[in-house]
């Protein structure tokens, strides 16, 4: 039985599947779960929990512009990332360290976010004002004895409902009293402090914008 050429050529493209079976592409969940995983971190990156928590929080709250202040190497900007690529958002990602800068954008690119989460260098204090429109989500992870300026610097700019978070607030509470007492006795902001995971003893605060 003759057999067309189309006939021919699918059976060698199954067969060549079968072979070489398809991976998963980088933006996937598999693929980047697995990513993830593997990540090489250092006690500069957030934990696998508080980065879920990032993540979940973006999601619920159907956040659409981010800023984060302090990137490392990038693990919290990809989990938050992906929060913000399944609401159609978009993250703001400090880091005055150029080397951890270009390690920033390598990893987002490996994991296809970089069009997700745009990554600027410099100093947070100097960066923060060129950012244009409201925001409703910020998460603060860089010089704790300046985490007031940093919400002083963007709060005109919450919207109402923003979700603010901040790292290390147990550990490193006697560096940011100011920022401490200001968000937990502001009756502008409903505040907590939480552990989300326990690898480093130490905790986040969330502050949610009530007007």
């Amino acid at each position: 039985m003759i057999r067309s050429a189309f006939a021919v050529l699918a059976t060698l493209a199954a067969g060549a599947l079968a072979v070489f079976p398809q991976q998963p592409g980088k933006t996937t969940d598999a693929f980047r779960k697995a990513f993830l995983e593997k990540f090489q971190r250092t006690g500069l990156n957030t934990t696998p929990g508080d980065a879920a928590m990032l993540r979940i929080l973006i999601e619920s709250r159907s956040a659409r512009r981010g800023v984060e202040i302090g990137a490392a190497s990038g693990f919290g900007a990809i989990n938050m990332g992906m929060g913000f690529e399944r609401t159609g958002g978009h993250l703001y990602s400090l880091e005055i360290v150029p080397e951890r800068v270009r390690e920033t954008r390598g990893n987002l690119e490996k994991v296809g976010l970089e069009k997700t989460v745009t990554v600027m260098e410099g100093d947070a204090l100097a960066l923060l004002p060129t950012l244009t429109g409201e925001f409703d989500f910020v998460f603060i992870d860089a010089l704790k004895s300046d985490y007031m300026k940093y919400l002083k610097a963007l709060e005109p700019r919450l919207k109402r409902g923003a979700v603010v978070v901040a790292d290390n607030v147990i550990v490193s509470a006697k560096a940011m009293p100011d920022f401490l007492e200001y968000v937990q006795m502001n009756p502008a902001y409903d505040t907590v402090i939480i552990r989300a995971s326990s690898e480093k003893g130490d905790g986040m605060s969330i502050s949610y914008k009530l007007r």
